[in-house]
Parts: structure tokens; C-alpha cells; sequence
């Protein structure tokens, strides 16, 4: 069976926690789908019009997480982290039930949730995979921010800096290809915050579930956490694990180079919306060979490859 075919996970995954922004308990469950399914949420505290789909053009809010909606207006929210674990893993097709809006934050990175994946194991179809293949250069720009993707042979390759006027965080810069590379400090870098924000967060009604044992913050130029850093990229990390959830919104694994300059949510969600303005813009590609070689993805821009 081929490596490139659609993956599910093995057995059903149960998690529960607390929510970043809403500070609910939730309860999760990650259940195995058939090939063709994709990544589906469903509210299990909804009676009806529950099943959201995440898509980028579902996508609602991006004020510090990602939140999709229904045209129901049923939402999930803070679904970045979980979607960037099954992204890395490579899970074509999972239904995710949830008995409140926000996915639980755990502790604040993906760690858990590929602890998990890798517990129950993961199981391949006898359905090829499909992949995103981006054609053409496309960029977007918002005062000092900015993001781009342009073509790649066979990876996906992000690029991201970060830049903070707080001097412990500074400038950081870290590039990962995400099909190659062991992710391992991606999956386990936490969401962080500056401790001056703490009290704009609760203002806005957000950060009601935030603590030290889910999120860095940092106050000057001490970090607060009495473990300190899990590596000496955390932060960027963070952002590149966030930009991962926020790519697979597009609904398949994505070949192209990324870069982002101190970007977030909605620089990215902006940017896939203009990719999928244009047909002329990408290739829909479905992969029939144990090995695809890189001249045929790279010569061949078909919409389907046998």
C-alpha cells in the first residue's frame, strides 16, 4: 500500500481541557473517517446544522486564533494547534466532535494532540492522496507585514520571522520544509504572550482560560514560566505551527514555498483566499505512485496524475 495514500487515525482519540479564550471545560473526540472525508468538526452540544467544515473561506474571526463558522453561524474556535498536529501527521480524514466552541489549548503547543495521533496509531487507505501544487507567486501586504507562496518541486517549505519590540523576543527567524523535517520543536512550542497584555486580553473578553501552564509570558526580560523556553525558537516555532494549522484549512497538504514576515491568522487566510481566487493560481493533484518523481510534479501541471 502506498505511503501517498489517504490516512485516518487507527482507533477514536478522547481529550479534554480547558479553552484559551473562553476559559470552558471542553470535551474532544477525534474520530477515525473513511478516504475522502477530510477534517470535519461537530458541535455534539448542537441538536442541528452542527457540522462545521474547515475551510479558509469559513473562516470568521482570526483575533488571536483561527474561528470557522457554518451558515448557520455555529463556530469553532482556536483550531489551529489541532489542525497544524494533523497536518504534520499527514491525516487526510478525521471527524472531530466537540461539546463547546473552543478546542481545549492543553498546554499551549501541539504536543498532545501528536502524543495522541502517535498512541492509536495511524491507518492507510487503498485511496490516493490529492495535493495542492501552487503555480504562480502570489504575495500579500499590510503595513510592515507581509506573506507570499510561490511554486515548489515536492515540499513545502515555510519561512517565518517574527519581530518584537520587547528585546527577549526580539527578531527571530526559523524555516522548516514540512513533508522532511523532524518537527518535533514545531509540535512542542507554546502560544506566548506579553504579561502588559494579559489585562487588554481580559478586556476583550479573551484569555479567560490562559495560565503559565498553557501559554509563555514574558514581563521585560524575564520569562514567567519557571521551566523557561523548550528550545531556543520557540516563539518563532509557535507562529510556524499556527501557519501550518491555518495552511490545511485549504483541505489538503500543500507544495510550495511560504514566506511570512510578522504575519498571524489573518495574514495567511488572507493570502490562501487570493491563491484560490484563480483557478490559474494552483493545480488540484491526485498522486497514484508509491514514488512521484520530481520532474513529473514539476513539469506536469495536470489536475490529475494516474
Amino acid at each position: 500500500m502506498s505511503v501517498l495514500n489517504q490516512k485516518t487515525i487507527a482507533k477514536s482519540i478522547f481529550i479534554e481541557g480547558i479553552g484559551l479564550h473562553s476559559g470552558k471545560n471542553v470535551s474532544l473526540n477525534i474520530l477515525p473517517a473513511d478516504p475522502n472525508t477530510g477534517i470535519i468538526f461537530k458541535r455534539t452540544d448542537l441538536k442541528s446544522n452542527n457540522i462545521i467544515v474547515p475551510s479558509i473561506f469559513n473562516v470568521t474571526n482570526t483575533v488571536l486564533c483561527t474561528t470557522i463558522s457554518n451558515e448557520f453561524g455555529a463556530k469553532v474556535y482556536t483550531i489551529e494547534h489541532l489542525m497544524g498536529a494533523l497536518f504534520g501527521m499527514g491525516i487526510d480524514n478525521a471527524l472531530v466532535e466537540i461539546n463547546n466552541e473552543e478546542v481545549p489549548i492543553l498546554d499551549g503547543s501541539a504536543k498532545d494532540f501528536i502524543s495522541e495521533i502517535i498512541k492509536v496509531g495511524i491507518e492507510k487507505s487503498n485511496i490516493p492522496i490529492k495535493v495542492i501544487k501552487i503555480e504562480k507567486k502570489i504575495e500579500f501586504k499590510e503595513n510592515t507585514k507581509e506573506i507570499s507562496i510561490e511554486p515548489a518541486n515536492v515540499s513545502l517549505d515555510i519561512d517565518f520571522q517574527i519581530k518584537y519590540k520587547n528585546t527577549l523576543i526580539g527578531t527571530q527567524r526559523n524555516s522548516i520544509n514540512v513533508f522532511e523535517d523532524d518537527l518535533t520543536e514545531v509540535y512542542n512550542s507554546r502560544t506566548f504572550c506579553l504579561y502588559e497584555d494579559v489585562e487588554k486580553l481580559r478586556n476583550m473578553g479573551l484569555g479567560k482560560g490562559g495560565s503559565l501552564d498553557n501559554a509563555i509570558v514574558v514581563k521585560g526580560e524575564k520569562i514567567l514560566n519557571e521551566s523557561g523556553l523548550r528550545n531556543s525558537k520557540e516563539f518563532v516555532n509557535h507562529k510556524i505551527l499556527d501557519c501550518m494549522g491555518d495552511i490545511y484549512l485549504s483541505g489538503y497538504r500543500v507544495i510550495g514555498k511560504i514566506f511570512c514576515k510578522e504575519g498571524g491568522h489573518q495574514l495567511t487566510n488572507q493570502l490562501l483566499r487570493q491563491v484560490f481566487q484563480d483557478n490559474e493560481n494552483f493545480s488540484i493533484i491526485e498522486i497514484k505512485e508509491k514514488v512521484v518523481p520530481k520532474w513529473l510534479i514539476n513539469k506536469i501541471p495536470l489536475k490529475s496524475i494516474a
